[in-house]
């Protein structure tokens, strides 16, 4: 099996940010990954004492489809936003109060839909907003994996070409049977030096009958997974036990049962 590519979702909602590489550290998550947030108003976060939420009180793709609209590139230190929409580019400063809120507000009108209440840009020192970190710490230091074999078999099944990045996961190999990776729970991966062991399966929810390229639904893949496999999960997570760097290429071994 190989690594075929590698993203980051630095805003939970936004695109995907392709990598060429990526240095994954033993109980942390992927870099960088779902680091900021967009709250559609319902959620009081105290970035002092994090504590995870729903999905469903953030500006997401399951609820809000238009956000697939946007094209985004994060840059760091100072963290900044970088968006393109169908009328230009702009910069939004991620740090100051000011520049979060312009964000926020301008992340309002592209959903086009009413909100609870006012949104806000959110972020913690360590904190990541996986749609997982309601479960527990370490699961929310998780990365997410996807066999784009299993994505390749469903699309056929629905006579369709699906986008992997549909499913937004971290690291997306080619290699192994399709769906035979719902059976590696308590296994390991290694990626050189770099171990990963599988936790948990993905339940796929309704951010993935967005088309990434058209930001229309134009699916319904939750339900199309438990028609055709009886199940509703795509993917996995694993916890990261030991640290490396992994790049598109890279082999993939399961270590034995």
């Amino acid at each position: 099996m190989n690594i075929v590519s590698l993203f980051r979702y630095p805003v939970k909602g936004l695109s995907a940010e392709g990598l060429p590489q990526v240095e994954l550290r033993a109980g942390h998550g992927f870099p960088d990954d779902r680091r900021y947030a967009v709250t559609d108003g319902s959620l009081a976060f105290d970035p002092e004492h994090p504590v995870p939420a729903p999905k469903t009180q953030f500006l997401m793709l399951a609820k809000y489809h238009r956000l697939a609209r946007l094209k985004t590139r994060f840059r760091p230190s100072p963290d900044r936003l970088e968006v393109e929409d169908g009328d230009g580019a702009r910069t939004f400063d991620l740090e100051p109060e000011l520049g979060r809120q312009e964000l926020a507000d301008y992340l309002a009108k592209v959903v086009q839909e009413p909100l609870p209440g006012t949104p806000r840009v959110v972020s913690a020192q360590g904190h990541q907003f996986t749609d997982v970190s309601v479960h527990s710490v370490s699961l929310m230091r998780s990365v997410s994996l996807i066999n784009l074999a299993t994505v390749e078999d469903l699309g056929t099944h629905l006579g369709r070409d699906l986008d992997p990045i549909r499913f937004r996961a971290n690291i997306y190999f080619d290699g192994a049977e399709a769906w035979s990776e719902l059976d590696w729970l308590g296994r390991r991966l290694s990626i050189g030096g770099t171990v990963l062991k599988v936790v948990r399966r993905t339940k796929r929810c309704a951010a993935t009958n967005v088309n990434p390229r058209t930001a229309e639904r134009d699916a319904n893949l939750p339900l199309a997974i438990r028609e055709y496999r009886d199940h509703g999960d795509l993917g996995f997570y694993a916890e990261v036990e030991e640290e490396g760097c992994i790049a598109p290429g890279d082999t993939l071994r399961l270590d034995p049962a």
